[in-house]
């Protein structure tokens, strides 16, 4: 069974998702108006997928909050939003975001992004394809070479950050420990130049060190 946090300002939107979810595959734990109030709920409810609505008037401060609090690295997130722009689009999927939605993504393709999610996968409606190939014209323009390269283990460790995976998630896909992980991403950050997981991703991408 997977385990669903509701993350959505409208009680209508709210009770809809609810009601999507009642079914015996799916568990929703709790619900919140934002992430912000949600504080140290996940804690103590440790969903699986954490499921977030987002206005169109609000998807910046969504991905800054997402950003910031390291939501999207600890736990599957999956976004349901209008019509993002293709930089939106590509920083939420760089910041971790499992998948992104439109609103009105009938039952049973949300019910398959859950699980999809759940299941480490990422996923984006084919509406929304348009956006994630319309790559930003400074990704395709010639770079230098990094100053120190990446060994075989930390692009594995950068792949792995690049899809979302925390620390403890990444020890045991690796068969190491934590400390041996967070010694890697810090190797890795220095390395890029990167003061965070999110801008250590980008470059990568633009290194070539990360597949999409």
């Amino acid at each position: 069974m997977i385990r669903v946090f509701i993350v959505a300002a409208s009680p209508l939107i709210r009770g809809g998702l609810q009601s999507v979810l009642a079914d015996s595959r799916f568990d929703v734990v709790g619900s919140a108006v934002n992430l912000e109030s949600v504080s140290g709920q996940f804690v103590d409810v440790e969903p699986d997928v954490v499921l977030v609505e987002a206005a169109a008037d609000a998807q910046e401060e969504l991905l800054n909050v997402l950003e910031e609090a390291g939501v999207a690295q600890e736990y599957a997130v999956i976004v349901l939003s209008e019509q993002p722009k293709s930089g939106w689009l590509s920083r939420a999927l760089r910041a971790g975001v499992r998948a992104v939605l439109p609103r009105d993504a009938n039952a049973e393709q949300l019910r398959a992004a859950l699980e999809a999610a759940a299941a480490g996968l990422v996923v984006v409606h084919p509406g929304e394809m348009s956006a994630v190939l319309q790559a930003p014209a400074a990704l395709s323009s010639p770079i230098s070479e990094l100053p120190e390269q990446l060994t075989p283990r930390e692009r594995q460790v950068l792949q792995m950050v690049s899809a979302g995976l925390g620390n403890k998630e990444i020890a045991g896909r690796l068969s190491i420990s934590e400390h041996t992980v967070k010694f890697h991403v810090a190797s890795i950050l220095g390395k890029l130049g990167a003061s965070t997981r999110t801008e250590a991703v980008s470059i990568g991408i633009r290194h070539g060190l990360v597949l999409l």
